[in-house]
């Protein structure tokens, strides 16, 4: 008995991990039986996702946040969710290479078709928010058609990462029109995120134009805006985020850069 549980186990054992399976059946083919092959592994619990963190309210702060505290070397870099998921996930990786964590406002309709992404972002640690659900000129929008954009979106979040998001951001304006931050807010987000520093590499003017133009503007506190989709901005990440160190600036979510 004993000389056949050893070879049921080196059965097993040669087996890649996608033929484990076949390779137990194979074994009891050639004469294993249940006391004879190696025990089964206990079953691992399953482990639910945690949920994204829901909208953040800062008491004292406007509800248009254009930057930071200016007393503090953080910085937040903030990219505009939409485009190829492959540079997307070019851009997250380089900057957790440099131990930098981003925020990024996600276009609904961009969830829809790359859903995985939605947990991507979360799970390595970075700030997921609302861009609106098609990335239209909101502002241009009567009342119920700018909610459903609003909500449409946080609907998405909500399903794929148990959360509305972070943070709400307009499409296709730089500021809130006060119509827009009242359905912001009631669809749950208490503040809107605007910046003070605008990277334009989404007019694809080469990495070094978009590294130049970050370096000469940000300072303590500022909010950047970048996008995901563009080979220009994941070339520029190395530098910009090399100068930011040598600067003694911590990249960090825009949670992080308004909590005290």
């Amino acid at each position: 008995m004993g000389r056949v549980t050893l070879t049921c186990r080196r059965s097993v054992l040669r087996a890649g991990a996608g033929a484990a399976g076949a390779a137990v059946a194979g074994a009891f083919a050639t004469g294993c039986d249940a006391d004879s092959a190696a025990p089964a592994p206990a079953p691992v619990p399953f482990a639910a996702p945690r949920p994204a963190p829901a909208p953040h309210r800062f008491p004292g702060l406007p509800v248009q946040i254009t930057h930071g505290p200016r007393d503090r070397r953080r910085v937040a870099l903030t990219f505009h969710g939409q485009g190829d998921p492959a540079t997307a996930k070019a851009v997250l990786a380089e900057a957790e290479r440099a131990g930098a964590r981003v925020t990024v406002l996600a276009v609904g309709s961009w969830l829809d078709a790359h859903p995985r992404l939605a947990r991507r972002i979360v799970d390595g640690g970075h700030d997921l928010g609302n861009h609106t659900q098609r990335h239209l000129a909101i502002s241009a929008m009567g009342e119920e058609e700018a909610y459903a954009e609003i909500s449409g979106c946080a609907d998405r979040l909500r399903r794929l990462t148990g959360s509305i998001g972070t943070w709400f951001r307009p499409s296709r304006t730089r500021h809130a029109t006060p119509l827009v931050q009242r359905l912001a807010h009631r669809a749950g987000y208490p503040h809107v995120l605007s910046y003070d520093v605008d990277s334009l590499d989404f007019t694809s003017p080469g990495a070094p134009a978009v590294t130049r133009k970050i370096s000469g503007e940000i300072r303590n506190g500022s909010v950047v805006s970048l996008h995901f989709g563009y080979a220009d901005t994941v070339a520029a990440l190395p530098a910009l985020l090399d100068e930011l160190d040598r600067r003694g600036l911590r990249a960090v979510t825009t949670t992080e850069l308004l909590t005290r």
